[in-house]
């Protein structure tokens, strides 16, 4: 574990001011973005032709051993270049030299095992965010791997089937690096979902949305809270196409902004059918036309391209708040296709919820009056590592009442550990995105919103913050112990 004043004499990124009011420097200065391909400005790029790179499909990984029914791999943070805005080069901080990182396919009651080795001169903490796993495993934010070093990880996926990601969490890192590039997908499956006739194979594809801002020279210009992140990148690349069949797709969208919610919608008002969230599939399709995805939350949804005639083109959308749309990428229907899938009226069964044990709540506020450190708080503290701020008993189910007491900030929740259920929104009962298994939930200004977490798996000390990720980083974090 990275102490305090290791962490700040490793010389350490954040555009913010920490805890103790020191301020800490970026990982990339400008020398190090002249290395990467020219010197760095904040001017921004030349303009980005849409529709031109095809949309990548992230890999998957191959374990290095599957011996006694394990799957281990082997994976490195390393710094790596790659051509994001056509012509210029960008330094990145990857999972293997990939942006985003390569998918992991696991299986539910399958152990996978990672020994993860640490590249970069600055502590890295991996968390598979959304998976139950020991305390040792869970890459909390004070429990990195040093420089030089590595970790071993054990996840034993003792869950349903559930489209998760990993992303880096070392604290006061965590905004940075998740933001230059250390994240990707975890997808596990299991029996309930085999049996289903949903789109499968080719059929099935990882999507993860972000937001940047690049300067001139082609780099990722990291602020603490920055609003004008104007650039969207869909696996990495902005604004592509992506070819489909006049058929079914599964669409596992992740967004993997740091502090960017999207609406997205598709262009002429066509439907959607979400069937699954944050902690897998939903326990009935809902078809929208908009969705609603706030940072680290996942959505599954399905779209049918068999309406459409070859040739057709059909615009993912994101609308902001104001009214304004953008492109977020193009889907071209270029083909015909058989299609034996199907999406059936019940998808899964989740059991009722026990009877709650306790009831906590839970207060989200930062600074919002403009002062020139602004920090973030949960229940009016500022994270403090050595600090537990909920007792919680093994074997609990309680009820947390979370509420965002800011006026004009948007907050949303993730538990560690748990996946836990929406229960009540602002006095209401949740709507059908929210009735799965959830482990990210928003909250907007003036929101409260109840859900219960079961606490029956593992023992230790585990965190839950705004997965804003630069609010996290500015405070907006607690402890939970479980016992």
């Amino acid at each position: 574990m990275v102490t305090r004043r290791r962490l700040l004499g490793a010389g350490i990124a954040t555009a913010a001011t920490g805890l103790t009011g020191v301020s800490l420097i970026p990982v990339f200065t400008a020398k190090d973005a002249k290395r990467a391909g020219g010197a760095s400005t904040q001017n921004t790029p030349p303009p980005i032709v849409p529709f031109q790179t095809p949309m990548p499909l992230i890999p998957v990984a191959q374990p290095v051993s599957t011996v006694g029914g394990v799957d281990r791999y082997e994976s490195n943070v390393i710094s790596a270049t790659k051509q994001i805005l056509p012509g210029l080069s960008t330094q990145l901080l990857t999972y293997d030299g990939r942006f985003p990182g390569a998918t992991i396919k696991a299986r539910e009651n399958r152990p996978v095992v990672i020994v993860q080795r640490n590249g970069l001169n600055v502590p890295v903490a991996r968390h598979l965010h959304g998976a139950s796993v020991a305390p040792e495993s869970d890459g909390g934010p004070m429990d990195t791997i040093a420089p030089n070093a590595e970790r071993v990880y054990t996840y034993p996926n003792r869950q349903p089937h559930a489209s998760l990601w990993y992303h880096d969490h070392a604290h006061h890192l965590e905004s940075e690096n998740v933001y230059r590039g250390l994240q990707g997908s975890y997808l596990i499956s299991d029996s309930i979902e085999d049996a289903l006739p949903l789109p499968k194979g080719p059929y099935d594809v990882v999507i993860h949305l972000r937001d940047a801002r690049f300067d001139a020279a082609g780099q990722l210009v990291y602020a603490m809270g920055d609003r004008t992140r104007n650039t969207l990148l869909t696996n990495g690349v902005p604004y592509p196409y992506f070819e489909v069949a006049a058929r079914k797709y599964r669409f596992r969208l992740a967004n993997s902004s740091n502090m960017r919610f999207f609406t997205l919608r598709l262009s002429g008002g066509a439907n959607m059918i979400q069937i699954g969230s944050d902690g897998g599939l939903l326990p009935a399709p809902h078809t929208t036309q908009s969705l609603f995805i706030t940072s680290g939350e996942r959505a599954d949804i399905v779209i049918d391209f068999s309406s459409y005639p070859i040739g057709a083109q059909v615009f993912l959308e994101s609308v902001a708040s104001n009214g304004s749309v953008e492109q977020v990428m193009r889907f071209d229907v270029t083909r015909s296709a058989p299609d034996p899938s199907s999406i059936p009226s019940v998808l899964r069964a989740l059991p009722p919820l026990p009877t709650a044990t306790a009831h906590r709540t839970i207060v989200m506020r930062m600074d919002e009056d403009g002062r020139p450190s602004p920090q973030a708080y949960m229940d009016d503290k500022v994270y403090d590592h050595q600090r537990v701020d909920a007792h919680v008993l093994f074997g609990a189910s309680e009820i947390w009442t979370v509420t965002n007491a800011n006026t004009r900030a948007p907050h949303n929740f993730h538990m560690h550990l748990v996946q836990f259920r929406v229960i009540e929104r602002n006095g209401a009962a949740p709507g059908p995105a929210e009735l799965g298994l959830k482990d990210t939930v928003a909250v907007m200004p003036g929101e409260t919103v109840k859900l219960q977490a079961t606490f029956d798996t593992y023992a230790g000390e585990f965190v839950y913050h705004c997965h804003m990720l630069d609010h996290s980083a500015m405070g907006m974090m607690a402890t939970m112990k479980i016992t």
